[in-house]
């Protein structure tokens, strides 16, 4: 099923040994849109410290109580690396974090099952982002973004700004980005798109802007989402129909 990533924020964690804080922020690949870390904030419990668990330490999500059960201890958990607030996680941070868990460093099946089957991948690659196609990008750097980093990024159309990035539409099996809520309140009264990553001609992180490969006015005319209404198949193909893109579950 396909949920709003800003509706999982603050969804308690569920150890095997009792509760611990809560879901402070998601961090992707902005290269798969993927999702690789959840970003726990363990509260009362340990005040001020957040720490990162890969999707596949989720073994039940309660969505009705709002919970995520995770296949670690309290004191797991305790002992795992904090990470900084408002900080984009480092290559360096995330091994660190792996190598406190109970897993290798690896990224398999989500949610559903026991212990999943730990996959070893290689270290996340720092490369190079250009943030204009037409210029030469000047540093390296990681691939790993914040949800709540990335929040309130301007949106750019090919003729003009149309929007701000309100939040992220995921699928709860695969944990994959599926698309990006677009609030175009200052342009076209308050109606909200979905846009998939993919129709995305690249994301300027430097100057907090998305520019997509499509005209204000396709948007402007593209189907309403409405946030209290499920995104189900029957949407989805009416999107794609309607921007005359291929179908990603064909």
């Amino acid at each position: 099923m396909l949920r709003s990533l800003n509706h999982l924020f603050e969804y308690e964690i569920a150890a095997l040994d009792g509760t611990i804080g809560s879901v402070y922020d998601y961090y992707f690949d902005d290269k798969d849109w993927k999702v690789r870390y959840i970003a726990l904030d363990t509260g009362n419990w340990l005040p001020g410290k957040r720490v990162l668990v890969t999707p596949d330490v989720v073994w039940k999500a309660d969505w009705s109580n709002h919970q995520l059960h995770v296949n670690l201890t309290i004191d797991q958990i305790e002992n795992s690396p904090s990470i900084e607030s408002k900080q984009t996680v480092s290559e360096k941070r995330i091994k660190e974090n792996a190598g406190a868990l109970p897993w290798p460093y690896f990224y398999g099946d989500p949610i559903g099952g026991a212990y999943p089957a730990a996959v070893i991948l290689p270290p996340l690659e720092s490369t190079v982002i250009a943030d204009d196609p037409e210029k030469a990008p000047a540093e390296p750097e990681c691939h790993l973004r914040g949800v709540r980093e990335v929040e309130n990024y301007h949106i750019e159309a090919t003729d003009g700004e149309i929007g701000h990035l309100e939040d992220f539409i995921a699928d709860d099996e695969t944990w994959t980005i599926r698309y990006l809520v677009v609030n175009t309140a200052n342009w076209i009264s308050g109606k909200k798109v979905l846009i998939d990553p993919e129709w995305a001609d690249y994301f300027n992180w430097a100057d907090s802007v998305v520019r997509l490969d499509l005209s204000r006015e396709e948007i402007k005319n593209s189907p309403e989402y409405e946030p209290d209404l499920p995104v189900n198949r029957e949407f989805e193909t009416r999107l794609y129909d309607f921007y005359g893109r291929p179908k990603y579950w064909l």
